[in-house]
């Protein structure tokens, strides 16, 4: 497939639909330490750390552990069914978060339903851009899964205007959340209406298979015209577990900084105010890191990229406590989340990779459904850490990265020895 072609308008669509389904879900999620930070001086002040933690991680655990359904519907039915039932769960889920008073309220609503939704939201039209981009798909998921990194700087921006300078209640801060969602989810069904067919070209691992995998793709091709059943059999292969084991055990620490950067901050005596500036600067820095290291990774290999990133982002976690002024904790929030934004991009790319075109949906939704688990306890376990300070709360985090990026390293070496190699 040429790589003019992957501009079309209805590829141009595609990309921005993804964008902003990412936007509307994990964006959402990533402003979650505004809520840390909020339910703990209002309505949840008699809740730990701990306790209120667990209400963003059973989110980003729902959003991954309903993944692996969404993407075997999503391989079945198209995305746009998908996306109309994970948009009206996420609007629905956003309206019962402003009538929320009591924790279990807060839980069912922020961390259950809305993950739900968010999860069929994420995958369908993340899948699509894996299928009908081949030449940039590093680019193109980067750009989608940037819309998260957007949300994440301008709902913490909105929220904090809302609730600290407008006077605006907390219900109907979320209210104009929800509104806003309702106009957005409309454009994003809109863009996925009549997307681009996969192109007949198309490779399971285009850019990091070989001749092995060259030959492999020819021959499912040839039997596609058949319709045949589906072969699943690469999600068992060495280099894809390798691949998920890696992406499990980063998530342990991977969303720590995102979640406790305003209660570090506020922990120095920096205003609570510049904690919430705090997680939009994160997820602006993430914006970058997740599209330039993506048409990066188009030209010299997604799983290269993703070890590159999860290795530095490991290393900069680890010397969070060394920043301690307010000028400091910025430079911090800038690396850190220029370093770690393109995971989650390089992530779709590389599972692409490896699967055939097919299976991509399911691909992407059992590589997403193996960090579930440990995107749920990896965030309380950090909030247990902050009684013994933020310097074990920062190891943690780091050697999580590290371990993890041990694992992708791994993969890696399966799909191509020879380390100088695209891959």
């Amino acid at each position: 497939m040429d790589s003019s072609s992957e501009a079309s308008p209805r590829h141009i669509l595609v990309v921005v639909g993804a964008s902003l389904s990412t936007f509307c879900s994990v964006g959402f999620l990533n402003a979650f330490g505004i809520f840390q930070e909020y339910y703990g001086r209002t309505f949840l002040r008699d809740k730990s750390e701990f306790d209120i933690a667990w209400i963003g991680s059973f989110a980003a655990f729902g959003i991954f552990g309903f993944a692996a359904p969404a993407g075997f519907l999503t391989d079945k039915l198209g995305p746009r069914i998908p996306i109309l039932f994970g948009g009206a769960c996420t609007i629905v889920a956003v309206f019962m978060i402003s009538l929320c008073t009591e924790y279990y309220q807060f839980f069912l609503a922020q961390g259950l339903l809305i993950s739900f939704g968010n999860s069929f939201l994420v995958i369908a039209p993340t899948t699509t851009i894996t299928r009908v981009f081949v030449k940039n798909r590093g680019l193109a998921s980067g750009i989608a899964i940037a819309g998260s990194s957007l949300g994440g700087l301008i709902w913490p921006i909105m929220m904090n205007q809302l609730l600290n300078h407008d006077g605006v209640s907390f219900g109907w801060t979320l209210r104009v959340v929800g509104f806003m969602e309702t106009g957005i989810l409309a454009v994003i069904y809109a863009c996925f209406i009549k997307p681009p067919t996969a192109p007949p070209d198309t490779e399971g691992a285009s850019s990091t298979g070989g001749k092995e995998q060259t030959e492999q793709v020819k021959t499912e091709q040839t039997e596609e015209k058949q319709k045949p059943k589906k072969d699943f059999s690469s999600l068992t292969k060495p280099a894809y577990i390798f691949f998920c084991c890696g992406l499990a055990v980063g998530y342990f620490g991977m969303f720590v900084p995102f979640f406790f950067v305003s209660t570090y901050a506020v922990s120095l005596g920096m205003s609570s105010s510049l904690g919430f500036y705090l997680v939009s600067i994160v997820n602006a820095a993430s914006l970058v890191g997740r599209i330039l290291p993506g048409f990066i990774a188009d030209r010299y290999g997604h799983f290269n990229i993703l070890f590159m990133s999860m290795l530095f982002a490991g290393i900069i976690c680890m010397c969070w406590t060394a920043a301690e002024s307010a000028a400091g904790v910025i430079v911090w929030v800038l690396a850190y989340g220029f370093a770690s934004g393109n995971m989650m991009a390089s992530q779709l790319a590389c599972a692409s990779d490896i699967t055939p075109t097919e299976i991509h949906g399911a691909a992407i939704g059992v590589a997403l459904c193996s960090v579930s688990l440990t995107g749920l306890f990896g965030t309380p376990i950090a909030g247990q850490l902050i009684n013994y300070g933020y310097v074990a709360l920062s190891m943690w985090g780091g050697a999580t990265l590290l371990a993890g990026a041990a694992f992708i390293l791994l993969s890696r070496l399966q799909v191509n020895k020879n380390v100088l190699a695209k891959a």
